[in-house]
């Protein structure tokens, strides 16, 4: 069976070892180095590889955003999950846009990471829940916002309850 090869880049090492401790129960899946800022990673990739990274945007000399973008201009081919604290949609749309395969909330990752990990190296997209229900209300608020308000001034005035 092939293992799937893991790279875990964040600035908390109790973060890397928390994910390392869920991953270590995974038969098909290894870690195979960690970085603790923008800079390790990048050099990291220079002489090794790894099937998938595990990317925090928020960490020091070289943040993930800037990371991504290295990675995009270079053709990396790899896949990422980014691995966050800030779920803004804005945030999320623009990672996803320079070449993140993923994104999952720091707050769920310990009973997501199996599974994006999984969902990412068979060449699709993951998103946890929190990620889903957040996009999906930025989503719903921008369709709401561009509706034409009826007669009585609300935007629901034709449907049900259930409806609404």
């Amino acid at each position: 069976m092939r293992k799937i090869k893991v790279h875990i880049a964040d600035d908390h090492h109790i973060l890397i070892d928390g994910i390392k401790a869920v991953l270590s129960s995974e038969d098909n899946i290894e870690v195979v180095g960690y970085s603790i800022n923008g800079a390790e990673v990048l050099n990291w990739f220079k002489d090794n590889q790894a099937d998938v990274l595990i990317l925090d945007i928020n960490m020091p000399k070289i943040d993930g955003i800037e990371v991504l973008q290295y990675f995009m201009k270079n053709d990396f081919k790899h896949k990422i999950i980014v691995l966050s604290s800030y779920d803004d949609a804005k945030l999320i749309k623009e990672v996803l846009k320079i070449g993140a395969s993923g994104f999952l909330a720091k707050k769920c990752a310990a009973e997501n990471i199996v599974e994006a990990i999984n969902t990412v190296d068979s060449g699709k997209q993951y998103f946890s829940k929190s990620i889903q229900e957040r996009l999906l209300a930025t989503f719903i608020h921008k369709e709401v916002n561009n509706e034409t308000p009826s007669q009585d001034g609300t935007f629901f005035s034709n449907l049900t309850p259930s409806e609404i």
